[in-house]
């Protein structure tokens, strides 16, 4: 790629883009000649992931007007990796991906600015989260979006009519691609639907039964999973397995060959463990190129307002000629992540036991028996009993202090409920408000109290 800077109206297509009203422009959209200057000062884009989909991402943003980048990943450059991770080289593996991802697209987009953090997701806090614009993800596996999309979600505040306060929204783009198939999506919290709304679009992992695995292997999988979940606790005891850990992955691929061998099956491969094991499928380069200009794509529409959003899931599929099919999915209006619960407006000096009270006789809650999760902590858990018995003692403590004396916050009860006529289990989503405390006095709950 040749240093971009050389060329003569580099900005010209994005600037007629930006600067010119249009017909199918995004409500507020005002056109102005020098907003590719702005965007480029003020917004900072977070990409999740600098594997295939990610080095693309880095390579589009950067041509695409966004100049203050950060990209997260934690893993580091293999092999494997070369035939589709354009950014690397023979000379990169061993080497984080996010930090020589993003000095090589530094090297070749003049004037951006892209920041590397090589870690986990879950490593850093939620202040870092919250100084981004806007989030895009590439990445390749369920939890990991489940937990980006968490904490965009909790972000997101509401008003007193159920809808959106727009400054607490943090927009996401989220990539994905399995072999010639691929998606893009775009997820506005409160308004679209987030990653939890929709996650049965993502099939069950395949499991394999142990009996299977123990006695009568069939397949290559069977020999790799024998080796991972059932010879290494046999011979590691008590040591917990890490997929990250290339010692630990070679030991079971060998184990694996071994087994493989003893029943006359072929196919083992180093590959075919680290996929079998980390659940991953083979990635072709053009489908993450052409995933990656679809997410750049909707983050500028979003940014901007140059256009109207996707609405609101892209899905393509260049498997047997080119697919491309758009699907508008469904917020669900009862989301645990990003609907808005029910509002509660409580005083400061009610103990977690008046609180639990509260729960059984508000008519839109109505639940018996309720446990309180605040933040993945458990406050008050009515079963097992060991539980229980270790979170009484907070039954006489006031809600304002176990929520950190915040004027507001978000937590999550679950109890039975009447449900036509039987009592089932139910799960709820709590808007909690303290009554006269810091901003807690605003006109969301003065609207409720009228």
């Amino acid at each position: 790629m040749a240093d971009l800077s050389s060329q003569q109206g580099r900005w010209r297509d994005l600037d007629m883009l930006l600067a010119r009203p249009g017909n199918i422009v995004s409500n507020g959209f005002e056109p102005s000649p020098t907003l590719r200057e702005e965007i480029e000062e003020y917004v900072r884009v977070l990409v999740v992931g600098a594997g295939g989909l990610g080095c693309e991402l880095l390579k589009d943003l950067a041509l695409c007007g966004f100049k203050n980048i950060d990209v997260i990943d934690m893993d580091t450059i293999e092999v494997s990796n070369l035939n589709r991770q354009f950014l690397f080289r023979l000379q990169d593996v061993g080497k984080s991906k996010a930090e020589v991802a993003a000095k090589r697209v530094m090297e070749r987009v003049s004037g951006v600015t892209i920041v590397p953090h090589f870690c986990r997701i879950e490593d850093k806090d939620i202040e870092f989260y919250s100084d981004f614009s806007i989030i895009v993800l590439g990445l390749d596996s369920i939890e990991a979006r489940s937990y980006i999309n968490s904490v965009a979600c909790s972000f997101l505040e509401y008003d007193h009519d159920n809808n959106p306060v727009a400054e607490t929204v943090k927009p996401m783009v989220d990539g994905g691609t399995e072999g010639f198939k691929g998606h893009a999506r775009v997820i506005l919290p409160g308004s679209t639907p987030c990653f939890e709304c929709n996650i049965w679009l993502f099939p069950p992992q395949v499991k394999f039964p142990l009996c299977t695995l123990a006695e009568t292997p069939r397949t290559a999988a069977h020999c790799i999973e024998y080796a991972h979940l059932i010879k290494w606790d046999e011979v590691h005891s008590g040591k917990p397995f890490d997929a990250d850990d290339p010692e630990h992955m070679q030991w079971v691929y060998s184990e694996a060959l071994k087994r493989a061998e003893l029943f006359g099956i072929t196919g083992v491969t180093y590959s075919l463990t680290q996929g079998v094991i980390k659940n991953i499928i083979p990635a072709i380069a053009s489908t993450n190129a052409i995933v990656s200009a679809a997410c750049a794509l909707e983050a500028l529409k979003i940014i901007s307002g140059c256009s109207k959003t996707l609405s609101n899931y892209l899905t393509y599929n260049g498997l047997v000629g080119t697919h491309i099919k758009v699907t508008d999915f469904v917020k669900d209006k009862d989301c645990l992540v990003c609907g808005p619960g029910t509002l509660l407006e409580i005083e400061p000096s009610v103990t977690l036991y008046q609180f639990i009270e509260m729960l059984g006789k508000h008519p839109e809650i109505l639940l018996s028996k309720p446990s309180v999760t605040h933040q993945g902590k458990n406050l008050y858990m009515q079963s097992p009993p060991i539980l229980e018995e270790m979170t009484r003692s907070n039954l006489t403590l006031l809600m304002f202090d176990l929520l950190g004396k915040v004027s507001r916050d978000t937590l999550h009860v679950s109890g039975a409920c009447e449900k036509n006529g039987k009592k089932v289990s139910c799960l709820r989503k709590l808007r909690v408000v303290f009554r006269g405390v810091g901003d807690g006095m605003t006109d969301m709950d003065t609207a409720d109290r009228s």
